[in-house]
């Protein structure tokens, strides 16, 4: 007898990179994307990339996202980077977040990589300011 593998709904990896994005804007992540990088890669959906001042600032951005993801029943399979706080990688399957220090991203560009990948939309996602506004909140 085959066993059918259970598949979640499309949408549901754009919904979490979302929520995801959202608990890096909750602390307060600068430079927050996600892409959609559903038939370009195997090994994930969708990918979100955070940046943090510091890597105490990085950890907590982490901290964040695992704790919205265990909220939410997700898996997390792996967490690399904490100790450092450089450059966290969080392997959730079908998302893979990043959190890095703004020196480490701007090294490896990983937005370069995935030039190619739809971004996801953030608008509406809670503390996702377009840059004019947040200029003009700062007058």
């Amino acid at each position: 007898m085959q066993q059918q593998l259970e598949t979640k709904p499309e949408g549901d990896a754009i919904a979490l990179a979302r929520r995801l994005a959202e608990a890096c804007l909750e602390r307060k992540a600068q430079d927050v994307l996600a892409v959609d990088a559903r038939g370009l890669t195997s090994f994930a959906d969708t990918f979100v990339v955070a940046s943090g001042g510091s890597d105490r600032q990085v950890r907590a951005i982490t901290d964040s996202v695992l704790e919205a993801a265990r909220a939410l029943g997700e898996n997390v399979i792996g967490k690399e980077g904490y100790e450092e706080g450089r450059w966290v990688l969080i392997d959730l399957a079908d998302v893979i977040v990043h959190v890095f220090q703004a020196d480490v991203r701007e090294h490896y560009d990983l937005e370069r990589l995935w030039e190619d990948a739809p971004r996801i939309d953030l608008d509406g996602v809670p503390g996702d300011k377009p840059a004019a506004a947040e200029a003009e909140q700062a007058r």
